[in-house]
């Protein structure tokens, strides 16, 4: 099974240069970048098996990162 990586800068390049501004300067946002890549590893490693964990468990982790994505999105939007 080969595993997608959906790290943010993956997910919007062209906004690279607006999200390690945010990063910086916006404590909010730099908070729920990290939870969202914390979240992003926790699939992976659910994805790969090397944590072993129920289906309900792997989905709402998945369902979390999509929430998390779609709210850093807003305010990198926001940002413009």
């Amino acid at each position: 099974m080969t595993i997608e990586h959906h790290d943010l800068l993956h997910e919007f390049p062209e906004h690279r240069d607006r999200i390690h501004d945010l990063k910086v300067n916006h404590a909010h946002f730099s908070r729920l970048f990290d939870e969202y890549h914390q979240v992003t590893k926790d699939v992976e490693r659910m994805e790969s098996e090397i944590e072993a964990v129920c289906t309900q468990t792997e989905e709402t982790a998945k369902l979390r990162r999509l929430h998390l994505k779609d709210e850093l999105h807003t305010m990198i939007i926001a940002a413009d």
